[in-house]
């Protein structure tokens, strides 16, 4: 007979206490602090809103992480807490029990859950969890603005109720309460729900911005004063900005986002995917970038090698971890441009993916010396790329010292298609039973993966579930 953990006397004391909710909201200015957390998970899962409501306006905590009791965002329970906060605000001095300064509704503070309801051991922390210290004189003062915390991802037509219902009551009280999301998101949802969510938010709360819906070059520049306004951001994520011919006036759409990037100061992550805007003015956005990126990706558009000129020679990509220029030709490209550009970036690139890139053999010996060089490479990816046999040899060979190098995918050779493009599977077994043999007599552990491409299975051009070669 298995017998489980018996409950905790503060588990049992905050049951006992909610048997009887007016005794245990005439309790809450007398009850200890440990006892709060657990009142508190029993309260919220109970749904006594008029526990909630009161516990918040004594909570002795500066954080109340709610959202990590929500796997779901429920309105009802906002209401309470919310409600709560109401009575909190419009009061003149600050309560003596009471020390929040955050409402956080993001998916984060199960440590902090954890420790109090004794289901993992925790080193208590008193930075983090110990009620802060009463200060006398800030006892006397207004309440200073209260921030709640959430992340948004507008991808609906019309705002959930739960995010809905939290706006209108931000917006009534903007004076009092500030909006803060880290991470923003925009899916597929109308323009005015966008104007909406960022007319509330404190925009320089803002750390990442992910705009995942075809724009026109004019809405970005629409909004590029409001991404002027975050000037915390540290990753930038755009994907697609649809041109059809480029106009004058999308010259002037583009100078007023750039010139807005300008004031990103925190910039380390830019990623844009499918940006037709740049080919052949891409100086124009670079010029404007104000600190070193850790990251860069321009992915499946069209450049020139004057682009790829000013990327190499703009001072703050010379610290790169991550570049990717997946599905921009090279094809036509000087081999020495790209040569110059990991030369640029070789003492601190991490990862390269040059997929669908179009390179030759002729532009990937080029690179091979300054390959080599990337000491600190972690990923190399080159799928969808036509390369030959003797080529990827080489390739192997120049890599091989490259001891941090763990995730390698390259390409099946050239001579394992047809000369109308068609994959022999013997050719291609052949070839690999050769470069797994190329890579014994190097005698260092390596595990590549060959992607045929087309990918004969589910046809597309870069895919995952190959086989590696070990």
């Amino acid at each position: 007979m298995s017998v489980g953990n018996p409950p905790r006397l503060l588990d049992l004391a905050a049951m006992s206490l909610l048997r009887d909710e007016a005794l245990t909201i005439f309790s809450l200015e007398y009850l200890p602090t440990e006892l709060f957390p657990p009142l508190f998970i029993a309260a919220f899962y109970g749904r006594c809103r008029e526990t909630l409501k009161t516990m918040v306006q004594t909570w002795p905590f500066a954080r109340l992480p709610l959202g990590g009791l929500m796997q779901k965002p429920h309105k009802g329970t906002l209401q309470a807490v919310l409600d709560g906060l109401d009575v909190l605000l419009a009061q003149k001095v600050r309560p003596r029990r009471c020390k929040l300064r955050v409402l956080d509704l993001r998916n984060t503070g199960q440590d902090f859950w954890s420790m109090w309801s004794g289901a993992r051991a925790h080193v208590y922390s008193s930075s983090s969890m110990a009620p802060v210290v009463e200060d006398i004189s800030r006892t006397k003062q207004p309440l200073a603005p209260l921030e709640v915390f959430i992340e948004i991802c507008l991808k609906k037509k019309t705002l959930d109720e739960f995010l809905a219902y939290l706006i209108r009551w931000v917006e009534q009280r903007k004076a009092s309460i500030h909006l803060c999301c880290k991470k923003l998101k925009i899916v597929s949802t109308p323009k005015e729900n966008i104007k909406k969510v960022l007319s509330i938010v404190q925009l320089d709360c803002v750390q990442e911005v992910e705009v995942n819906c075809t724009w026109k070059l004019s809405t970005l520049a629409m909004y590029a004063p409001h991404l002027g306004k975050m000037r915390n951001v540290q990753r930038l994520l755009l994907s697609p900005i649809h041109v059809s011919a480029f106009k004058e006036q999308d010259h002037q759409y583009l100078l007023q986002f750039a010139s807005q990037i300008l004031r990103l100061q925190y910039l380390r992550d830019l990623h844009m995917e499918s940006p037709s805007f740049l080919e052949g003015r891409l100086n124009q956005m670079f010029r404007c970038l104000k600190t070193p990126l850790d990251n860069l990706a321009i992915t499946n558009c069209l450049l020139t090698e004057s682009d790829l000129t000013h990327l190499f020679q703009c001072p703050n990509i010379s610290h790169l971890k991550g570049l990717n220029l997946s599905g921009v030709t090279l094809t036509n490209f000087s081999p020495e441009l790209l040569q110059v550009l990991l030369e640029k970036v070789a003492a601190t690139l991490q990862e390269l993916d040059l997929n669908l890139c179009g390179i030759m053999d002729s532009q990937l010996e080029a690179i091979l010396p300054a390959l080599s060089h990337c000491s600190h490479l972690r990923v190399f990816s080159m799928c969808g790329n036509l390369l030959s046999m003797a080529v990827m040899e080489r390739l192997l060979r120049h890599t091989d010292g490259l001891t941090g190098l763990n995730l390698e995918l390259y390409p099946a050779p050239r001579e394992s298609y047809s000369s109308q493009g068609v994959l022999h599977q013997e050719r291609l077994a052949l070839l690999h039973a050769e470069l797994l043999e190329i890579l014994r007599d190097l005698g260092h552990p390596r595990t590549i993966w060959i992607s045929p491409s087309p990918c004969p299975h589910c046809g597309v051009d870069i895919c995952d579930h190959i086989s590696p070669s070990i």
